[in-house]
């Protein structure tokens, strides 16, 4: 499965911005999940409509945020911890509704 980060039209990426905060361990954790995504592993997505929210059980509960096109392709939206998760779920309904409107708009 391609997994692919949502670039805003400004260039930014929100997903970038998050996971370069991260410490070392963190990151690494991340990184295999992302992995596992690209294998298809999707079981530790609980879904919420079009919105996927994946569950790293490790640390403070990290979360990444992710919309699926199809059957191949993943769209990274964001990510967080259980401690702010409804802001983080706020924010990446956001996105997915910018990414939405500018897919429709092309």
């Amino acid at each position: 499965m391609e997994v692919k980060e949502y670039v805003r039209a400004d260039g930014s990426s929100p997903f970038s911005k998050w996971f370069n905060r991260l410490d070392t361990q963190a990151a690494a954790k991340v990184t295999v999940a992302i992995t596992q995504l690209e294998q298809g592993n999707s079981s530790n997505i609980k879904w919420f409509k079009e919105l996927g929210e994946y569950r790293i059980n490790w640390g403070p509960g990290y979360r990444i945020y992710l919309t699926q096109e199809g059957n191949e392709l993943v769209i990274l939206l964001g990510g967080g911890t259980k401690r702010k998760q409804q802001q983080d779920i706020k924010k990446a309904i956001e996105l997915l509704q910018e990414y939405k409107a500018r897919k429709k708009g092309r």
